[in-house]
């Protein structure tokens, strides 16, 4: 499994730890990811995502997973995300 985030594209960076003497040696920095159902109102239903932590607040921010993949560029984008964004433009344009 990656690790990089679905809807931001958020993956690791690289680094260095630097110890008291100015020692340094590589390390990585992960992203805080997280597995989580966040509901979708235009399709009804819960979808599935791996996201990082700071792309739930930016979620909940934008006013839910609908309004937010309607303003997200679609190469930052998984390809799940993108399949669910598809829908929810399709549903909508349905109704």
């Amino acid at each position: 499994m990656s690790r990089r985030c679905e809807l931001t594209g958020k993956g690791p960076m690289t680094g260095n730890n630097v110890s008291h003497a100015k020692n340094r040696t590589r390390r990585r920095f992960l992203p805080n990811l997280n597995d989580v159902t966040l509901q979708s109102e235009t399709l009804g239903r819960g979808v599935k995502l791996r996201i990082s932590a700071s792309a739930l607040r930016s979620v909940d921010h934008r006013g839910g997973l609908d309004a937010f993949l309607a303003k997200a560029k679609d190469d930052e984008l998984s390809a799940n995300a993108l399949k669910v964004k598809k829908e929810i433009a399709k549903a909508a344009a349905a109704s």
